[in-house]
């Protein structure tokens, strides 16, 4: 079985790092960049979640233009993974194809629509703003 730490980066607030395992963990995997996913696999019901990236347990990232989840070994002149020193230098690097596949460890994902709660409440990291609780006292 895979296990995955997914990090969900919320652009209203900041980014979390869950760990997602078993039969959820295995959801993800066929997968690709650029798809979108139901938060509820990362424990977070009523978000959807963009894959943006991720990397294998040695570092290797994954590049959203190589298809396939193998490792090879790429010339790059730019983009993701590479930045050149001088104007067309070009580089063999190392790195992972598009796909999520089970020896990935990492999984970037970005909110693109947000559920009721906010992350923090469902996480449990945080008590509810003040605003709610006298919206609630009212009622």
């Amino acid at each position: 079985m895979a296990d995955f730490k997914v990090v969900v980066a919320d652009p209203k607030t900041k980014s979390y790092q869950i760990d997602v395992t078993g039969v959820e963990a295995n959801k993800l995997v066929g997968k690709s960049i650029g798809e979108t996913v139901d938060g509820a696999i990362a424990g977070l019901p009523g978000y959807t979640l963009k894959i943006t990236g991720g990397s294998d347990k040695s570092g290797m990232i994954m590049r959203p233009d190589l298809p396939g989840p193998t490792r090879r070994k790429v010339l790059v002149a730019e983009g993701i993974g590479y930045s050149p020193v001088a104007k067309g230098v070009r580089r063999r690097k190392m790195m992972r194809g598009m796909e999520i596949a089970p020896d990935i460890i990492q999984i970037n994902t970005v909110v693109v629509e947000h559920g009721d709660k906010t992350i923090e409440r469902i996480l449990g990291g945080e008590e509810e703003p003040a605003e709610d609780v006298e919206a609630a006292a009212e009622e």
